[in-house]
């Protein structure tokens, strides 16, 4: 049975442990090529697109839709016509879905806490003990730790990744004083002093970016490089009616309705993710947070602050990764960027081109990494 060929649902993300089979893209009897679209699975973030990792024949569909398999579990099998379906009736019967090891709740990834005026600031450590330069990872509006779970596993495997959860989010204090762009960087600040990090490369989605930034501009010592992931403070306008209606929505289908304005396909929304919003969103005091948050860095639908003079005026790399169908930020606000921004535009994807475009994304981020001096 040597020619047969195993493929088992992929593990995205250190904290992924089981996959739903949404669809089926390559159907039985067809010749596919590594790389090529086999399956859409369900994470509990998002809907991705599984690209075979080899080549062959497609003899055997060994899930159907809607199944639910741990990671390492048979997908399907792939073997040359010779091989008989008696052959690859006992190679299934046979497979053993391989132990992935006591990792953990997280799978290795370490929770710790800072103190931030007088509360937590929670977040996420992945590759601790690597020598690489470590990277902080800050998520935008609304969002958390879990936003990196597609990259925080490729990301750290020759360097500390950390992911913080900002105040007001996640699970850090829901109480903030001013909400404003310098509250959230402070805390971001904050958080690399007590945990040791004398530099890093900073990684913002939306928000976020704007918060890097600031951190850029007020702390330019503890930045190696920076990376904006469709980020605010490059523009001047965001969708206020996302920013508004996400700050409202409390039943599960104005959550859903929301949330699709994110990407670029609406299918790839998970129902853990929705189901995840709806769970912050009841928790006490996020309402008031956001609402403080979004009155002082995205005020009526107006970004509060423009870093374009700062990336031209640096020395360290800066890359800027935006989806052409952002529904959020216009990507035409990446036009015009100081020559020395390095951009990358990516077709069909939307305003979360790390979970949209997870493996693109990751590759052109390493990259970035590793061509810092």
């Amino acid at each position: 049975m040597t020619d047969i060929i195993p493929i088992v649902m992929p593990k995205w993300g250190l904290s992924m442990t089981e996959g739903t089979l949404v669809a089926w893209l390559a159907e039985e009897g067809a010749t596919i090529e590594k790389g090529d679209d086999v399956a859409e699975i369900e994470t509990p973030k998002i809907t991705n697109v599984f690209e075979s990792p080899a080549s062959g024949l497609l003899r055997r569909q060994v899930l159907g839709v809607g199944d639910v398999a741990p990671v390492g579990a048979l997908l399907a099998v792939l073997a040359p016509a010779e091989v008989s379906d008696a052959e690859i009736d006992a190679y299934i019967a046979d497979f053993v879905v391989e132990d992935a090891g006591d990792e953990g709740e997280a799978g290795g990834i370490l929770e710790q806490q800072a103190e931030f005026n007088g509360g937590g600031i929670y977040y996420k450590v992945a590759g601790a003990g690597a020598e690489g330069a470590p990277v902080v990872l800050i998520h935008g509006f609304g969002g958390d730790t879990d936003n990196w779970l597609l990259n925080l596993e490729a990301l750290s495997v020759d360097r500390p990744v950390y992911a913080i959860d900002l105040p007001g989010h996640g699970k850090s204090t829901k109480t903030v004083s001013q909400g404003d762009l310098d509250e959230l960087a402070a805390a971001v600040i904050s958080m690399m002093q007590q945990a040791g990090i004398q530099q890093a490369h900073l990684v913002g989605h939306s928000l976020g970016a704007a918060v890097a930034f600031l951190v850029l501009k007020q702390e330019p010592s503890l930045v190696a490089s920076v990376a904006g992931l469709a980020p605010a403070g490059l523009g001047k306008t965001v969708n206020d009616d996302y920013i508004s209606s996400f700050i409202a929505a409390e039943k599960r289908k104005d959550v859903k309705s929301t949330l699709r304005l994110l990407v670029a396909d609406p299918n790839q929304l998970s129902v853990s993710m929705i189901e995840g919003v709806q769970r912050y969103k009841r928790i006490e005091g996020v309402k008031e947070a956001l609402s403080k948050i979004a009155e002082k860095t995205l005020p009526a639908g107006r970004q509060s602050a423009s870093f374009r003079d700062l990336l031209g005026s640096i020395d360290k790399p800066c890359l800027i990764v935006w989806g052409d169908k952002d529904a959020i930020i216009d990507p035409v606000q990446s036009e015009g960027l100081p020559a020395q921004v390095t951009l990358i535009r990516l077709p069909d994807v939307g305003h979360m081109p790390h979970l949209e475009a997870a493996a693109a994304v990751n590759e052109k981020l390493a990259e970035h990494f590793k061509a810092t001096k």
